[in-house]
């Protein structure tokens, strides 16, 4: 399963129903998340990639879309 894959399933466990954005949607722009759903986007991140993410990178740009989801996955392992 491809990193890209893993992160449109925790979104779609997150936002509660089957979703399908393209890589570079905005996650935000589109209503897929808001603020109040980020930290649980980071929260079941965190647990899917076993990594830590500090409250200082909650920033809805860093998790705007699957593409930058991604890249910012990669460089936390």
């Amino acid at each position: 399963m491809t990193d890209e894959t893993k992160i449109i399933e925790v979104l779609q466990q997150v936002a509660g129903k089957s979703i399908q954005p393209s890589p570079d949607e905005s996650l935000f722009e589109s209503g897929l998340l808001d603020s109040f759903s980020l930290t649980d986007l980071v929260s079941a991140l965190e647990r899917e990639y076993g990594i830590r993410i500090p409250d200082s990178d909650l920033s809805p740009r860093k998790f705007d879309t699957v593409a930058r989801i991604q890249a910012y996955v990669a460089g936390r392992r």
